[in-house]
């Protein structure tokens, strides 16, 4: 078999194989629990986005939010995304020490009052950031 052959022959099983991934990614998408997961953390987005604009939010904090969001759009990680489970497990405890940073300095009224998502995804984010009256504060008065 000549190099290009080879060559293109190795590509054409790449891409059906990236295919394959693209389709299984497409159908695992249209469950509940992903479109779950994936409105969390498009509230976690809008959250952070409200959390930087605010003038009550200290300098220092904005600074570390501002950090974990560079950390997390920064394509090497200090586990990769690609190992199963443990690659995102970095990222989630980036963001859990920083949103308990914040919630011990600013309270968790604060983050219930920017919080654009369900009051049972609000518990959860505030469990995740330490809070110990999260059940009190988990809902909106």
């Amino acid at each position: 078999m000549s190099p290009p052959l080879w060559v293109l022959l190795v590509a054409a099983c790449a891409l059906v194989v990236y295919a394959a991934f693209v389709l299984a990614l497409i159908i695992a998408g249209r469950s509940q629990s992903a479109r779950g997961v994936a409105g969390f953390i498009l509230d976690c987005i809008v959250l952070v986005r409200r959390l930087l604009g605010d003038p009550r939010v200290p300098r220092w904090h904005k600074l570390l939010l501002g950090a974990l969001v560079g950390y997390l759009a920064f394509p090497f990680d200090l586990v990769p995304d690609f190992i199963p489970v443990a690659g995102h497990v970095d990222d989630a405890v980036a963001v859990a020490l920083a949103l308990r940073v914040v919630l011990r300095r600013s309270g968790p009224e604060l983050l219930r009052e920017h919080w654009p998502g369900p009051e049972t995804s609000l518990a959860t984010l505030l469990r995740l950031g330490g809070a110990t009256d999260h059940a009190r504060v988990a809902t909106k008065p």
